[in-house]
């Protein structure tokens, strides 16, 4: 048990307020971390942290509000977390933006833009932020959810996967960097999961059923089945792992 034992830990998870991102925040309190429930909006994030609470003990999550495409919200949300908790031990860069569907030559500049911003600076800026703390104790792990769409082409989510492709470089060069004081970078790589952030996908019932058929294991995932990659990437079991991109994706990309 004690390779997946987070008892002590304090987590941060961004976009956490449902998806992918709420499982991994539950599952991570699961297993005795403290976790700090962040999105947007406050009344979506506030739910969140009192249903773990209700589950799992008075002050094992907190809400806080912070948009990810400003560096003013996020520090925020890093010296609330500091002050209440007095470190973090996981930071889950997991918010991210996709505003547009269909072919390259369509998105407008300030599309391009929100994506690349919203799905690589913001997450170079929030790592920044969390990093030093865990530098000086010698120790903590970063993990950002980036997708299959950074491991292969797309006629329609091109700029999102350019930019999870860029979030997989990211986590390589920044586990170079912390490396030398023990902390560790990953990413994972989810195929398709049935959220809302992913609807336009899925609810498409022709793309949905061919990307059933062309699965192994015949069918998408659910969100709770990334939960458990990002528990072993927070937890003892995988303190040789570092730079690594870990892909959840039924099979997909084989």
């Amino acid at each position: 048990m004690e390779l997946f034992n987070l008892k002590g830990q304090v987590a941060i998870v961004t976009g956490s307020s449902r998806g992918i991102g709420k499982a991994i925040a539950y599952r991570l309190a699961e297993h005795g971390a403290k976790v700090v429930i962040s999105s947007r909006k406050l009344d979506a994030c506030e739910p969140v942290a009192a249903e773990i609470n209700a589950q799992f003990g008075d002050d094992t999550a907190f809400a806080h509000a912070a948009n990810i495409s400003s560096k003013e919200a996020l520090q925020s949300l890093v010296d609330a977390t500091l002050a209440r908790w007095g470190r973090i031990d996981t930071l889950v860069c997991n918010a991210a933006s996709n505003p547009y569907y269909g072919p390259m030559g369509g998105i407008t500049d300030d599309q391009f833009r929100k994506v690349l911003d919203n799905n690589i600076v913001s997450n170079h800026w929030l790592i920044n932020m969390v990093a030093p703390q865990m530098r000086q104790r010698g120790d903590g792990s970063i993990v950002i959810v980036s997708s299959i769409g950074g491991l292969r082409g797309s006629d329609i989510i091109g700029a999102y996967c350019i930019s999870k492709a860029a979030d997989m470089q990211l986590a390589r060069n920044l586990a170079h960097e912390f490396g030398p004081q023990n902390v560790r970078v990953n990413c994972i790589a989810p195929g398709l999961i049935q959220t809302d952030f992913a609807r336009a996908l899925w609810e498409d019932q022709e793309r949905l059923a061919e990307r059933n058929e062309t699965t192994p294991l015949r069918r998408i995932g659910q969100p709770d089945e990334i939960a458990g990659a990002a528990v072993y990437l927070a937890a003892p079991a995988s303190r040789f792992m570092t730079g690594q991109t870990l892909v959840v994706d039924g099979g997909v990309t084989i």
